[in-house]
């Protein structure tokens, strides 16, 4: 794979063999710079990261990070959380202004952890557990395969519209009814659209299922008003990562509404919170929690105008990405009402071959599984997403350019040109917006102590 003129990826450097503690330590930190270097000079189109802002990320490097938390605030197993607790009690708070819900626990340290808690809290093993299939967008954690299966949940998927990546609602409140499933899991790693939750949530109920909503991927999109309210429309739980589209730290979060009594007499909030710790967490990064607090504060204030451009953005990438010819996915449906886009582009290579081209032009990309594949190691399409793009500023002339860089790159032969065009783009947007303070670079070198 060819990059400009050179090979893509470059060969790996290592430091030599045996060599010593302080080697090893400027290795580390070479490769850090080099990797601030490559994405300050790179368009960032991964749906599921984005960038923490200033304010949060010094959380960071705070003593926090050496300590232990384990149990609630008043309630800990260790010693020495005397000014920690009410930080975690206020940032439960922001949470529930943010979502508007009577519940949140912000332990978790990632969204797949959080669902493994929201899904021990819900059942147990051995429980019928209904969620999206892989190929039509699910996340791998909820498959036979994943952390649901291993654990010992047995998956059923529903049945899903291929051309949107979406569940077949009216087929699949039949197959709930028919399966009559422990609980009912919906959310997606591909969420192009909403799902039509009140037919599916009507359904789960008739079979006395728990009903859970992953929004790993839209969070930010509902903290903003602009996807759908999957509290309101009655789900139980709901979980999620808290760093696509809502920018905050690498952590997970699980929202519920007023507490319920679950089959066996339990109230489910005193399981969410056992399940939490020590059904699945021991210490739960205590420096994160408090970056989550800041990030859900700024969002107070920021969120609503975020989302908003982030699908506005996605909408225009994938217009410009049509209009040139490209295979993007629900064109009768608008493309998306997110901030992802998919697209086939097996006519290019597969979107194994086309991300690690795009890659060596600076476009930074997933490959991903499209309906009827059978391998995620060389599947027909690639996933792109607008979270990182806005967050840097960028509006509907630029996602014009890249779309058009992102069709040079999938032909292929014009990668000198690809970088170049990608390079001066980036020039222009490389600071943080929707924060405090609003500006600040987004891709500055790390400032390292020397080692002499």
């Amino acid at each position: 794979m060819l990059g400009d003129g050179g090979t893509f990826p470059e060969p790996m450097d290592f430091p030599a063999a045996g060599a010593d503690g302080k080697a090893s330590i400027a290795f580390i930190q070479g490769q850090v710079i080099r990797h601030h270097q490559r994405f300050r000079a790179s368009i960032p189109l991964i749906a599921s990261e984005n960038l923490i802002s200033p304010r949060a990320a010094e959380m960071f490097a705070t003593d926090l990070h050496n300590r232990y938390a384990e149990g609630l605030p008043g309630s800990r197993y260790y010693e020495g959380n005397v000014d920690y607790d009410p930080i975690e009690t206020h940032v439960e708070d922001l949470a529930k202004r943010l979502f508007n819900c009577s519940f949140a626990d912000v332990r978790p340290v990632s969204g797949t952890a959080a669902n493994i808690s929201a899904l021990f809290s819900l059942g147990d093993a051995g429980d019928k557990f209904m969620a999206p299939e892989l190929s039509a967008g699910a996340h791998i954690s909820t498959q036979r395969f994943g952390a649901a299966g291993l654990r010992g949940f047995t998956t059923i998927t529903y049945p899903s519209i291929p051309e949107t990546m979406s569940i077949d609602t009216e087929v699949a409140a039949e197959a709930i009814r028919v399966e009559k499933p422990r609980i009912c899991y919906f959310g997606q790693s591909v969420f192009l659209f909403p799902s039509d939750l009140e037919p599916l949530i009507e359904a789960a109920r008739e079979v006395g299922a728990s009903v859970m909503y992953d929004a790993a991927h839209v969070l930010g999109l509902i903290a903003g008003g602009c996807f759908q309210d999957p509290l309101g429309d009655g789900v139980d739980l709901v979980t999620a990562s808290t760093h696509k589209t809502f920018a905050g730290p690498q952590h997970g979060i699980i929202l519920g509404n007023d507490d319920v009594k679950l089959p066996d007499g339990m109230m489910l909030h005193k399981r969410v919170r056992s399940r939490v710790f020590p059904g699945v967490h021991s210490n739960h990064h205590l420096h994160k929690v408090a970056a989550l607090g800041i990030s859900l504060a700024e969002a107070l204030e920021f969120q609503a105008d975020y989302a908003i451009a982030t699908i506005a953005n996605a909408k225009v990438l994938a217009e410009g990405l049509w209009s040139r010819g490209m295979k993007v996915f629900a064109p009768d449906h608008g493309f998306t009402e997110s901030h992802t886009i998919l697209v086939d582009v097996q006519e290019f290579g597969g979107g194994a071959e086309v991300s690690l081209r795009a890659e060596a032009q600076g476009l930074v990309m997933n490959k991903n599984m499209l309906p009827g594949d059978t391998s995620a190691i060389s599947p027909s399409g690639i996933r792109l997403g607008t979270p990182e793009m806005t967050r840097i500023g960028m509006g509907g002339d630029e996602m014009d350019e890249v779309a058009d860089l992102i069709h040079l790159a999938a032909i292929g032969g014009k990668g000198s040109e690809v970088r170049g065009r990608a390079l001066e783009l980036k020039k222009r947007f490389f600071t943080v917006e929707y924060c405090w303070p609003t500006g600040a670079g987004a891709y500055d070198n790390p400032i390292f102590s020397p080692l002499d």
